[in-house]
């Protein structure tokens, strides 16, 4: 069953005809940054198009959305960079199974954050090995990320001890002593870090240059990134990690003037989206024609041209 959980309606169908439209849009767990983002987008869906309808659903995140859009149990995604890259030309999990997605715009960066106790003793990457590690939600982008970057430096599933929790579990289980770090891939701040950060002492751990190159060569859609100092209670120093773009990607099927007016109206009412997460403060339309790894829908192509912005070749079919 789906857990539908924001939804916001409108009476006049797009473009003046009678057809309503309900939109479910898949995002992840409550604990990360898609749900409230995907909640936003749903809120502003449905006061801005006449005639549509939106949901947020809570989903394993990156892997099950691009799934859920392929199958056409969901209209919009929310999924990492690399997924959507693997599901649109058949690799990885989806070998075999390529998805005929399109994307509408990359919309924020997700930060790597490892977490840990201060007093773990877990300092740095290779800290993990022999560890209770978590790995983030089966289906889950996290994982994917977390198996990329721990293998590209080295260190497999064998030499931790992994445990595929989602981002709430995950800070649960840190808090009590369950497990001795955890993976995040997730817009920062994220609330069930900062939860944690409230009642126990956090570090977060950094990777050191070579970690990071290591993973830009492993997935050309990892780029070096910095948590800055202050992000989270405790942490007084900026953190050295990685991040891949966030796309909001739907089925090349998706009718042209409605992608087009998700697609305006998100940029055009963008202040509404930061409103719920600090984290669309890179929904600019500069971020999306530079960060996108995958073909515009044409709907959406039809607003950047409106724009005047120049449209890189490689987002064209």
């Amino acid at each position: 069953m789906r857990h539908f959980i924001l939804a916001a309606a409108a009476a006049v169908a797009i473009g003046g005809t009678a057809q309503a439209q309900d939109l479910s849009i898949a995002t992840g767990g409550t604990g990360g940054t898609y749900y409230p983002y995907g909640g936003g987008l749903a809120e502003l869906i449905g006061k801005h198009i006449d005639g549509a309808s939106a949901t947020a659903e809570v989903t394993g995140a990156s892997v099950e959305n691009m799934a859920l859009i392929s199958r056409g149990d969901s209209d919009l995604a929310i999924a990492l960079a690399d997924t959507v890259v693997d599901a649109y030309e058949g690799n990885g999990q989806f070998e075999g199974r390529a998805v005929d997605a399109r994307a509408l715009a990359s919309i924020y960066p997700n930060a790597i954050q490892i977490v840990t106790l201060a007093d773990s003793g877990v300092e740095s990457l290779s800290d993990l090995e022999g560890k209770r590690v978590s790995v983030g939600a089966p289906g889950s982008g996290t994982e994917v990320n977390a198996r990329r970057i721990l293998e590209a430096n080295g260190i497999t599933y064998d030499d931790i001890d992994a445990q595929r929790l989602n981002f709430n579990e995950t800070a649960d289980a840190l808090r009590d002593g369950d497990i001795d770090a955890g993976f995040w891939s997730v817009g920062p701040p994220t609330s069930s870090i900062m939860n944690l950060a409230a009642t126990r002492d956090i570090r977060l751990v950094p990777l050191s240059d070579e970690e990071v190159q290591a993973g830009i060569d492993q997935h050309g859609t990892f780029a070096a990134y910095s948590l800055r100092a202050g992000i989270y209670e405790g942490v007084e120093e900026a953190v050295p990690t990685i991040a891949v773009p966030n796309v909001l990607v739907v089925h090349a099927d998706m009718d042209e003037d409605l992608a087009y007016q998700i697609t305006m109206n998100m940029f055009e009412n963008v202040d509404e989206l930061i409103a719920v997460h600090p984290a669309a403060n890179d929904t600019t339309v500069d971020f999306a024609l530079g960060a996108t790894p995958i073909p515009m829908h044409p709907g959406a192509l039809r607003y950047y041209e409106e724009t005047g912005a120049e449209i890189p070749d490689r987002l064209r079919e």
